[in-house]
C-alpha cells in the first residue's frame, strides 16, 4: 500500500505541515530544499515524476533545477519563457493547471524530447510564489490517467506558497555569490591587463620592440614555460625593479 493510502487525511496533512515548517526554519542549501519540495510533492500526489523549475534572474526564463527522475545532464539547461508551455502559463498567471489525461494534447503544452515525463498522461503544475512574484513552478506527472483531487492541488499549492519565500532567499544568495564571483574575476582580469601592459613597456624599452612584438614575446614565453601570462609579466616587473635598486659604484 502506498504512503498516501496508508495515512488518514488529517495525519497526512499534519505530516506535510510539519515537514514544510521544518524546511522553512532550516539552513538547507537551495538544492537540498528543492529535493525536499520534490519529495513533498511526490508524497502529496503519489505521482510518478516531479520537476521543479526556478526563474533565472538574468534571462527571466524558468530553468529546470530539480527532478525526481534523474536528469543530471538536463538540469540547468531546459528552459521555458514566461507564458511558454503549461509551465510558463502557470508562472505568468500564478494559477494551477491540472490535466487528468492526454496532457501533451493541451494547446499550451510544450514537449521536450529528452523528458520521458512529457509522454505521461496526467500533469499538475503549481506556481512557486514569493511576495507576489513567481519564482518557480512545481510540476508533477502520472504515467496513467489521474484525476487530481482538490486536496492534492491544495496541498501542493500550500507547499509552493510556504516555501516560496525560502527559495527566493536562497536564489538571492545564489545571485549575490555569482555577482561576487564576477566581480572577483573582473578584478583579476584588470590586474592581469595592468601587469601585462607594464611588462610590455619594459620589454619595448629594453629590446626596442614594438607593442605587438612585446606582446607576442610575452605570449610565446607564457606558452613555452606553461605559466600564466600574469606570472611572467610580474616576474619581468620584479626583475626591472630589482635592477633599478642595485647600487652603482
Amino acid at each position: 500500500m502506498k504512503n498516501k493510502e496508508a495515512m488518514e487525511p488529517r495525519s497526512f496533512d499534519a505530516t506535510i505541515l510539519h515537514r514544510v515548517s521544518g524546511i522553512v526554519s532550516s539552513k538547507l542549501s537551495l538544492d537540498e530544499m528543492l529535493g525536499e519540495i520534490v519529495g513533498l510533492a511526490a508524497q502529496a500526489t503519489d505521482c510518478d515524476a516531479c520537476l521543479v523549475y526556478l526563474v533565472d534572474s538574468l534571462s527571466g526564463e524558468f530553468v529546470m533545477r530539480a527532478s525526481q527522475v534523474p536528469h543530471a545532464a538536463d538540469l540547468g539547461s531546459l528552459r521555458m519563457k514566461m507564458g511558454e508551455g503549461v509551465t510558463g502559463w502557470v508562472a505568468e498567471h500564478q494559477s494551477p493547471v491540472a490535466l487528468s489525461c492526454k496532457a501533451s494534447a493541451d494547446s499550451r503544452f510544450k514537449m521536450f524530447p529528452v523528458l520521458v515525463e512529457d509522454t505521461y498522461e496526467a500533469f499538475l503544475s503549481i506556481p512557486l510564489v514569493s511576495k507576489g512574484t513567481t519564482i518557480g513552478v512545481i510540476n508533477t506527472h502520472h504515467r496513467e490517467t489521474h484525476a487530481h483531487t482538490p486536496e492534492e492541488i491544495a496541498t501542493v499549492s500550500f507547499i509552493g506558497e510556504q516555501l516560496g519565500g525560502a527559495i527566493a532567499k536562497s536564489l538571492l544568495e545564489e545571485e549575490n555569490a555569482r555577482l561576487t564571483e564576477e566581480s572577483t574575476e573582473m578584478k583579476r582580469q584588470l590586474e592581469t591587463r595592468k601587469s601585462v601592459e607594464r611588462a610590455k613597456g619594459i620589454l619595448r624599452s629594453r629590446n626596442g620592440l614594438s607593442e605587438e612584438e612585446a606582446y607576442l614575446r610575452l605570449r610565446n614565453e607564457s606558452r613555452r614555460l606553461r605559466r600564466p601570462m600574469k606570472d611572467l609579466a610580474d616576474a619581468i616587473i620584479l626583475s626591472e625593479e630589482l635592477t633599478r635598486k642595485e647600487p652603482t659604484y
